[in-house]
C-alpha cells in the first residue's frame, strides 16, 4: 500500500497544529490543549519514522547491490547487514501503519477487565480462573501491573466472577480484542469417563474512563456500604467496607470489596462505573464502522464467541481471523503475542484500506 498521500496530509497538519499551539490562551482549555499537543507529538514521531523507513529502504537496496559486487569482502559485509535492515523495515512499517490510523484516545488508557464464568458450572469457574491467571502473566510480561478490584471465588477454586484493573503503557490497545465469549474444550478433573466437556467464560475489557469523559451527577447515584463477603480473613468478613454504587438512569450496579478502606472501595467502584458508561458510548460509535471491522474486533459484546481453547489438541482458535495455533500450553502461561499481533495486523490493514479509500 502506498502511504505517500496519507503522509503528505500529516505533513501539512504540522503547521496547522503549530498555529493553534501558538495562539494566546491555548492552554485555557486543558482538554483541547492536551489533545492537540498529543496529536502534534504523534505526527512528528510518524514523520520521523517515515524518514527512517525511507532511509532504511535505500540502505537495503544499496546493500543488495553491493552483495552482488565483485569485491568479495564488501559483498560479505553487505550481505550480513541485510537481515537487520529487513527487520528494521518491518518494524518501522508496522509503526507507520499504526500511526496513520485515526487515533482512538482510549487505546492509550489503562483497562478494567471483567471475567465471568459462563455455561459449564464448576468447570466454567475453573476456566475463568485460568483466564485470569493468563492475563496476569501476559500483563507481567509486558511490564504492566494488575490490581484486583472484586472477586467471587467458587467452591472448587475458580471464580464465578473476577474484576481487575491493568495499568501500563497502551493497555487497552492490546487488551481490547479480548472482549467476548471464550470457549474451553477439555476433560474436567471430575470427569470419570474421560469425556470432553465444553464450557465458557465471558470477558469484558473496558478502557478506564476519565471524569471529563463521563459526568457522574450525585443525584443519579445510589451509594451504599455493604458487608464484604467471601474469603479474606476476619477483617473483610466483619466490616462494612464494601461499597455498592448504582447508576439510577441506566440501572448499572457496581460493587467493590477488595480494599479494607470504604473510601478506596468507593473510588474503585466509581472508576468501574465510569468505564461501563464510557463503554456504552463506544458501543454506539462502533455502529459507524464497516461490517468487516465489526466482525474483526466485534462490538465488544459478551455474546460473541471469539476464541476456542481445545486442551486435548493443545489448540487455540481465534474465530475472528481464522487463526489456529498449536501452543495452547504456552498461551495459558501468558504468551498472547502472536494472537494479539494477528488481530492488530488484520484490523490495521482494514482500517488503512478504509482510510486510503477516503483520501
Amino acid at each position: 500500500m502506498d502511504y505517500a498521500i496519507l503522509i503528505e496530509k500529516k505533513r501539512l497538519r504540522i503547521p496547522e497544529l503549530e498555529s493553534f499551539m501558538a495562539q494566546d490562551g491555548f492552554f485555557e482549555d486543558a482538554r483541547q490543549a492536551g489533545e492537540l499537543t498529543r496529536e502534534y507529538n504523534r505526527t512528528k514521531s510518524l514523520l520521523d519514522d517515515w524518514e527512517a523507513l525511507s532511509k532504511a529502504k535505500e540502505e537495503l537496496e544499496a546493500n543488495r547491490g553491493m552483495a552482488k559486487g565483485d569485491d568479495p569482502e564488501m559483498a560479505e559485509m553487505a550481505a550480513e547487514e541485510i537481515p537487520a535492515l529487513q527487520q528494521l523495515i518491518e518494524d518501522l512499517e508496522a509503526k507507520v501503519q499504526y500511526a496513520l490510523l485515526p487515533h482512538d484516545t482510549t487505546e492509550d488508557r489503562d483497562a478494567i477487565v471483567e471475567i465471568r464464568a459462563g455455561t459449564g458450572g464448576d468447570e466454567a469457574s475453573l476456566f475463568a480462573g485460568d483466564l485470569y491467571r493468563m492475563y496476569q502473566r501476559y500483563a507481567e510480561a509486558r511490564g504492566w501491573k494488575t490490581e484486583a478490584v472484586e472477586a467471587s471465588p467458587s467452591e472448587v477454586g475458580g471464580y464465578k466472577e473476577v474484576v481487575f484493573k491493568v495499568t501500563g503503557e497502551e493497555v487497552f490497545r492490546f487488551l481490547k480484542y479480548e472482549s467476548g465469549v471464550h470457549r474451553v474444550q477439555r476433560v474436567p478433573d471430575t470427569e470419570t469417563q474421560g469425556r470432553i466437556h465444553t464450557s465458557t467464560a465471558t470477558v469484558a475489557v473496558l478502557p478506564e474512563a476519565e471524569e471529563i469523559d463521563v459526568e457522574l451527577k450525585p443525584d443519579e447515584l445510589h451509594i451504599q456500604a455493604t458487608r464484604a463477603g467471601g474469603p479474606g480473613g476476619q477483617h473483610v468478613n466483619t466490616t462494612d467496607s464494601a461499597v455498592q454504587v448504582t447508576h439510577i438512569p441506566t440501572g448499572i450496579m457496581v460493587k467493590c470489596q477488595d480494599g479494607r478502606s470504604q473510601g478506596k472501595n468507593k473510588e474503585k467502584a466509581l472508576q468501574i462505573l465510569r468505564a461501563k458508561l464510557l463503554e456504552a458510548k463506544i458501543r454506539e460509535e462502533h455502529e459507524k464502522y464497516s461490517a468487516h471491522r465489526k466482525s474483526l474486533i466485534g462490538s465488544g459484546g459478551r455474546e460473541e464467541k471469539i476464541r476456542t481453547y481445545n486442551y486435548p489438541q493443545n489448540r487455540l482458535t481465534d474465530h475472528r481471523v481464522n487463526l489456529t495455533l498449536y501452543n495452547l500450553d504456552q498461551v495459558m502461561t501468558g504468551d498472547l503475542e502472536e494472537t494479539i499481533n494477528t488481530l492488530q495486523t488484520a484490523e490495521m490493514a482494514d482500517r488503512l484500506a478504509e482510510l486510503e479509500a477516503s483520501a
